[in-house]
């Protein structure tokens, strides 16, 4: 039996992992999204995204990434930080970091029986060169265009890859 173009193998939950989650993660929960819901998947993907660090718990993301995302259609406004917790680890199907450091961090945070959940996002971007998404805080605003076309092409790929 064949599934439907727009149903899933099964149902899955995607957790994006940053230093602050005020940026990056964020940006990348807001793209993935408004992807799922172009599919006719919302209700099929958990959504959530997260920071290793617990400075900018309760915030809202970053102004400027907040205004880049909604130059392309996205909106990041309903969302506030959090820290990653150790329950993220069992919740999650998938644990996506933005970069090196932050997949590291999770990595040994992780418990063993769940460490095959973590990946870097950029993982799913193809033959991309850059396995990175660089950290825009301490940059100029090109840095969150540049997470966003990272994120959405990214974003493309994780789809694809759920889709099986």
């Amino acid at each position: 039996m064949h599934k439907h173009q727009s149903e899933l193998a099964v149902p899955t939950s995607v957790l994006f992992v940053c230093l602050g989650n005020i940026c990056r993660s964020p940006t990348a929960e807001g793209v993935f999204r408004h992807r799922l819901q172009q599919a006719g998947l919302a209700d099929q993907v958990r959504v959530d995204s997260a920071g290793t660090g617990a400075w900018h718990v309760g915030k809202a993301p970053d102004e400027r990434a907040r205004q880049a995302a909604a130059g392309r259609g996205y909106d990041l406004s309903p969302l506030r930080a959090r820290q990653v917790c150790s329950h993220d680890f069992e919740d999650f199907d998938l644990i996506l970091a933005m970069d090196q450091s932050n997949l590291q961090d999770l990595q040994s945070l992780c418990p063993v029986e769940y460490q095959h959940k973590i990946r870097l996002l950029l993982d799913y971007a193809g033959e991309a060169a850059e396995r990175e998404v660089p950290d825009p805080y301490y940059g100029d605003g090109d840095g969150f265009q540049r997470v966003l076309d990272l994120v959405e092409n990214a974003s493309d790929g994780l789809l694809s890859a759920l889709r099986g």
